[in-house]
């Protein structure tokens, strides 16, 4: 149950009677009715109000049914309207009988004479978490003429589209739009407990149900002041507002925790997948055994191969070509062509004395991809498939649904495949086979174990490629993912290391 639930609940069981034990010494809200129709008598006498032309009296009757009964002398049974049952010594009255409602307007704005800072003026969107908030506009003492004025302590609710049913107590006088209807109780009733029951799911539901219009509910004034609330003894209306005003401390604080408890639950499965690849590659994940051969070995090999590729012309020499080592002083410093310069303060974490600090462009071959046009390429299944962004990469498995017959950047079995532009990160290997790939993807090749240890990398670092993401569709390039650092385990650990994640991967699951 959320902190809203729990909240709603507990006023569900406020306005039932069910919050507070009833106090038989309690002056009868039968007494209170009747204070309440003489105060309206009186304002009607005093010409301060109109007399309504529905006046009716809710009544219990011996056969413990509710009757209504009207001016005109007539008299209907309302048990159908009744939501729920109330204590005893508790009643029923319409919002219409309890203080004056008022509808909302708006001064003419071809009047700008008639806006100013005499008073507050209030829309829909000044009220949030059952408070006024944001005074952005006022009007004139000339704008007051052509307004609703309520007096402070009055009780404002919206009455019309997403936003209905949200309600606050004015703290000042003040004046509000027509979207906005408001209710200042009679002095004989707590406002608090009449504000607290409309903040009610069931005073909410009620308005809905009065309400016209579906994809934008209104309620008007007539609907809205018919809504039966619930009067307690004016006693028992203080205990529940004191005993609710209790309570909403320790829900919200109970609210606060449950949320953060769902965010960690919700989460609980990346933050797991995201410490074990931790671990991973700062070398605590396995052990390291002494009688395998160094990283240094493993990055000689590659150099070896790829010095094999550039003679066979089947890939360029990088003119940035990086080494990466430890000087005397235990920093580290990188040598590109003849210049070489301290990177200590890039290296994030110690790695074990077997293993290497590399960028990937030593260790990688990197392809971009390039976008057809579509009278390049068809839905038919003809020719080489066309991966063009994320939404070929399902849960690490390629998605084909585009064919071309003119490929040009071309991905090859084996290949890891990243997702560069839009959604950055999704990867999967290519199982296909030589597959075009558009511009929102970059192919990676390499040794074939290495790329797998890479997988993981790349799944642990893609937040923090995004961050170098650029333009309104972020995209990183080339030279974001060939600069990466990358801390490189000897061969047969990195082969150790992917079996134990995918272990642990596999348990979380």
């Amino acid at each position: 149950m959320t902190g809203k639930q729990l909240k709603n609940s507990i006023l569900q069981w406020a306005i039932q009677g069910k919050l507070v034990p009833q106090d038989p010494n309690d002056e009868p809200a039968s007494v209170l009715l009747e204070r309440i129709r003489a105060e309206k008598q009186r304002l009607i006498k005093e010409k301060k109000i109109k007399k309504p032309k529905n006046e009716s009296v809710i009544y219990r009757g011996d056969d413990n049914s509710h009757y209504e009964k009207f001016a005109d002398g007539t008299v209907r049974c309302i048990d159908d309207e009744i939501p729920f049952e109330i204590p005893q010594n508790w009643g029923w009255l319409r919002i219409a009988h309890i203080g004056i409602v008022e509808t909302g307007t708006t001064p003419s704005k071809s009047h700008p004479e008639y806006f100013g800072d005499c008073i507050p003026f209030y829309s829909p969107a000044n009220i949030r978490d059952d408070k006024l908030v944001n005074i952005t506009q006022g009007v004139s003492k000339e704008g007051i003429k052509h307004c609703r004025l309520v007096p402070a302590n009055t009780i404002l609710q919206v009455c019309i589209g997403g936003s209905i049913g949200k309600a606050a107590i004015a703290d000042r006088a003040c004046a509000f739009n027509q979207q906005i209807n408001s209710i200042t109780t009679f002095p004989c009733l707590d406002t608090k407990f009449i504000f607290f029951t409309i903040l009610s799911d069931y005073f909410k539901s009620a308005m809905i149900d009065k309400s016209t219009g579906t994809a934008t509910p209104i309620i008007n004034k007539t609907n809205w002041e018919s809504i039966l609330i619930p009067i307690p003894p004016f006693e028992e209306q203080k205990r529940i507002i004191e005993h609710l005003e209790k309570l909403y401390i320790l829900v919200e604080k109970y609210g606060k925790e449950k949320e953060a408890l769902d965010k960690l639950n919700a989460n609980i499965n990346s933050i797991l997948k995201k410490s074990i690849l931790q671990e991973a590659v700062q070398g605590r994940l396995v052990s390291q055994q002494s009688t395998e051969e160094p990283a240094s070995v493993l990055l000689d090999r590659i150099k070896k191969e790829k010095e094999h590729l550039i003679k066979d012309k089947k890939i360029k020499r990088d003119k940035h070509e990086s080494v990466i080592f430890k000087g005397a002083d235990n920093c580290y410093y990188e040598k590109i062509g003849t210049e070489i310069r301290c990177i200590q303060d890039e290296i994030p974490f110690e790695i074990p004395s077997s293993w290497e600090w590399v960028r990937l462009r030593t260790i990688i071959d990197l392809l971009s991809g390039r976008d057809l046009e579509p009278s390049q390429y068809n839905d038919r299944g003809e020719g080489m498939p066309y991966l063009t962004g994320a939404s070929n990469f399902i849960n690490g498995e390629l998605i084909v649904n585009r064919w071309t017959e003119t490929p040009i950047t071309i991905s090859h079995k084996g290949s890891l495949l990243i997702t560069c532009k839009g959604t950055i990160g999704e990867l999967a290997f290519n199982n296909v086979g030589d597959i075009h790939i558009a511009r929102q993807i970059m192919s990676i090749t390499g040794n074939s174990q290495t790329l797998h240890y890479l997988k993981y990398f790349f799944t642990l670092v893609s937040n923090e490629l995004e961050k170098g993401a650029k333009s309104m569709i972020p995209g990183i390039s080339r030279e974001i993912i060939l600069n990466c650092l990358m801390p490189l385990p000897p061969l047969n650990e990195q082969h150790r290391i992917v079996k134990r994640i995918e272990q642990l991967f596999q348990l979380i699951k």
